[in-house]
């Protein structure tokens, strides 16, 4: 009788999976709307009784402005889009450095194990702003880096030390009957990684994958303690210069939002689709 009611709870189970995945957005959409309107509200109610006047009118400018009859990117846009660069560049090192640092402690080198062991001890347990700062003004003058490459290097060193693990869990993961049919095929350790292993350990690690990316581009906020223009410190220039603080800011953080969420949501709907797909 169990055998019979047990495909029946799975397919069920299935079904209402599809459902939710595929559920209209309008319910969240209202709820994320009269959160925002709540979170207006208690924000006038404060600055009203700190005699505090928003003076939203001003930010336009730092945002888009119009020169000669062309639309012209804003000190807060032109500092989102260095945070851009940077992160991208970051991101390309830190996964080369993730997945080097991942191969190496699944290998058979001992010293290699101890070498990347140490690397991640020492870099997920000491703060990123302290190693920005260990590079700039240390490895960078040694080894000849600008503020750029310092910044790069600090993020991809951080970033990597995370991606490693993910994608050190990614490979694990993977049935070991897939190394033992890649060799039966006189497949080399080289093209078993790439022709069989890595395309389905990143399938599986593309949720973290991409919250890693996420999480890359709210530190590159950072980066402004060595004095680079990104979108941090050109809002924390326009605050000192207009006194704009809480707009500049909230403005910013909008931006950040706005980058960040349907990040998230891409996150979200990989879940649930990997989840119904297995």
């Amino acid at each position: 009788m169990e055998e019979h009611i047990r495909p029946k709870v799975s397919i069920f189970h299935r079904l209402k999976q599809r459902v939710f995945l595929f559920r209209s957005p309008w319910k969240d959409t209202i709820q994320f709307i009269l959160l925002i309107a709540v979170i207006v509200w208690l924000m006038s109610l404060s600055t009203s009784r700190l005699g505090y006047y928003w003076q939203w009118y001003r930010i336009p400018r730092y945002l888009f402005r119009i020169e000669e009859g062309r639309l012209v990117a804003g000190k807060l846009i032109q500092g989102l889009l260095f945070t851009f660069r940077i992160s991208g560049v970051s991101l390309v090192l830190a996964f080369a450095i993730g997945l080097g640092t991942a191969l190496v402690r699944l290998s058979g080198s001992f010293m290699g194990r101890i070498l990347t062991r140490g690397y991640l001890e020492v870099i997920r347990n000491t703060p990123l702003v302290v190693q920005i700062y260990l590079v700039y003004f240390v490895v960078g003058p040694i080894i000849g880096l600008g503020r750029f490459a310092s910044a790069v290097m600090a993020l991809a060193l951080f970033e990597g030390s995370y991606l490693s693990e993910i994608l050190r869990a990614g490979i694990v993961s993977l049935h070991k009957g897939q190394w033992e049919a890649a060799h039966s095929l006189g497949l080399s350790t080289f093209d078993t990684y790439r022709d069989v292993i890595l395309p389905q350990a990143i399938r599986r690690i593309l949720p973290p994958l991409t919250s890693e990316v996420i999480t890359l581009i709210k530190n590159s906020a950072l980066v402004s303690l060595v004095s680079l223009s990104d979108l941090a410190l050109q809002a924390r220039v326009i605050a000192a210069d207009t006194f704009l603080t809480f707009e500049v800011w909230f403005a910013t953080a909008a931006i950040y939002l706005v980058v960040t969420v349907p990040l998230s949501t891409v996150v979200y709907y990989m879940e649930k689709r990997f989840k119904i797909l297995t």
